[in-house]
């Protein structure tokens, strides 16, 4: 397999469908939000619906896209569940994008 010139091979067809999924996921403002929050750590999904002022429902379909990328995970503790974030990366980039835009 063919390396870049960073010596990390280039990623698969696999790897490249994944990486999509999570910008999909993150292609939402809501979902940003929601994800920058979880960035400073766990938070109860009553929390994020707060923070993003949408129902439960829809929050939970957010959260439902986030989790199916990868990009969070969730407990359920008691009657509320609490997500953090599966891919702490995001959180960087998103500094990243915070700083530059």
């Amino acid at each position: 397999m063919n390396q870049s010139t960073s010596g990390i091979a280039p990623p698969s067809k696999k790897q490249i469908e994944a990486q999509s999924a999570v910008f999909k996921a993150l292609g939402h403002p809501a979902r940003l939000c929601m994800v920058h929050a979880l960035g400073q750590g766990e938070r109860c999904v009553c929390d994020l619906r707060d923070l993003v002022d949408l129902d439960m429902s829809t929050v939970s379909k957010h959260l439902a896209v986030l989790r199916n990328a990868g990009v969070v995970s969730g407990e359920k503790r008691g009657n509320w569940m609490f997500y953090r974030l599966r891919l702490p990366c995001v959180a960087g980039f998103l500094d990243c994008l915070q700083k530059h835009l």
